[in-house]
């Protein structure tokens, strides 16, 4: 077993590996493979092999590939746009106006996506011009829709869950089911949010829309669907029982692919384009998680999580005191670190200590999954700030970041309530 200071160079080495450009798999297995040949020789190193083979031969981590899949079909189809104008008629009035449209889209999509990344890019290629035009405040919109993207990692499906589950062997479907309060919860604050911003400076929600005759907007939610069909099928199967989350995910991928020839968008072409998104993003999914077992195997051979928890004790901090360190902690990793390469670096010490001090996995994998919302929009490398830029194509990115500033807070507020009522994430999964 190593001591504490050993292990917290190990974690700089690894850190400073991801920083010098190095794909994210590969500073893990080289931190797992250096400590290997340090402290445990040359055999634990040639059983790589196995476990990969252990790790990858998980029939769970299927799902991956499927939910990315459904994800990349339903955008091709054409979902977003037809959700958007749906969703407008009914919100535009609200104080705030369009930029409720922006987080409930997020929302929705979030549900059939799994990814922030991809439910900021695809959200705010619809909103943006949209905002634009009707003269709302930019740094607020830039603000909401880099926000309101975070949603997807944290509304099931989210592939971030489905990898902590898959690494602390934690039900994906208790997590999944976890993730719905919080997130909608924090949904709802983002709009309660929006609507203070536009009480108190009118100026920031742009014109006011003219309401459209009740017959329209009854006739455009039908552009909810689709989405609402896929999320019901999705989730309600895994919550009900009948099907795991891979099966749920395989039904999904058909049912969007039934929604995309009803839109008459399915084609060779379309079906090409969703495939080679998917391989590319799951390659790498999957060489991450690959890195991450080894990197598990190795610290658990060295005994560092026992390293770990005995430092903590020796500090005498209360179980409270040492998750509000543990969000300090997130909070500088997310200003450098990306949301996937920071979890898959930190679980495999993090959670034996945190399960240590009495605190639910499933309920630390929500908290885990809020942090890394946060660093999606904290800067320098907050993804879906570049995301947002990305698609903006003029200006300045610290738009983008000051519009997001108010929105942290409330991701931050939101990490303050599941830490003092866990029964926030817990509630539910107890009742099913």
């Amino acid at each position: 077993m190593i001591d504490f200071g050993t292990a917290f160079i190990g974690f700089i080495i690894m850190l400073a590996l991801m920083l010098t450009g190095i794909s994210i798999a590969a500073s893990l297995f080289l931190t797992a493979a250096l400590g290997a040949l340090l402290y445990l020789g040359v055999p634990t190193l040639m059983s790589f092999g196995n476990t990969m083979w252990g790790a990858l031969n998980d029939f769970i981590l299927t799902c991956i590939p499927l939910f990315i899949l459904l994800g990349e079909i339903l955008v091709r189809a054409g979902v977003t746009d037809r959700m958007y104008r749906s969703l407008a008629g009914w919100l535009s009035r609200l104080p705030g106006g369009l930029l409720h449209t922006n987080i409930v889209s997020c929302s929705i999509f979030a549900a059939i996506s799994g990814s922030s990344v991809a439910t900021a890019a695809t959200i705010g290629t619809v909103a943006l011009p949209a905002l634009k035009e009707r003269k709302y405040d930019e740094k607020l919109v830039l603000g909401s829709v880099a926000a309101g993207g975070t949603l997807g990692i944290l509304i099931p499906p989210s592939i971030n869950m489905i990898v902590y589950g898959a690494i602390t062997n934690t039900s994906i479907g208790k997590l999944f089911i976890a993730g719905i309060v919080p997130g909608l919860l924090l949904a709802a604050m983002f709009m309660l949010a929006i609507i203070l911003f536009s009480v108190i400076r009118p100026s920031v929600a742009g014109t006011k829309e003219d309401l459209a005759p009740l017959s329209e907007r009854l006739r455009d939610l039908c552009g909810l669907i689709p989405p609402g069909l896929v999320f019901f099928v999705v989730m309600g199967g895994i919550y009900m029982g009948w099907a795991t989350p891979t099966e749920a995910a395989a039904i999904g991928v058909v049912m969007s692919l039934l929604v995309a020839a009803w839109y008459r968008k399915l084609s060779f072409a379309m079906l090409h384009e969703s495939f080679l998104a998917a391989t590319r993003t799951t390659a790498m999914v999957l060489l991450i998680i690959l890195g991450a077992f080894f990197l598990n195997y190795v610290v658990g051979m060295l005994g560092v999580p026992q390293a770990v928890s005995n430092y903590v004790a020796t500090l005498g901090t209360t179980p409270i005191e040492t998750i509000w360190i543990l969000v300090v902690l997130y909070i500088i990793l997310g200003c450098f670190l990306e949301t996937l390469s920071m979890m898959i670096a930190t679980v495999p010490v993090i959670v034996p200590l945190v399960v240590s001090l009495g605190f639910d996995p499933v309920w630390f994998g929500i908290f885990l999954v809020i942090m890394m919302e946060l660093s999606l929009i904290t800067p320098p490398v907050g993804m879906n700030l570049y995301v947002v830029q990305g698609i903006r194509g003029r200006g300045s990115i610290a738009d983008v970041i000051r519009g997001s500033l108010p929105f942290v807070l409330i991701m931050l507020l939101l990490v303050a309530l599941i830490i003092y009522f866990p029964g926030i994430a817990l509630w539910l999964p107890s009742k099913l």
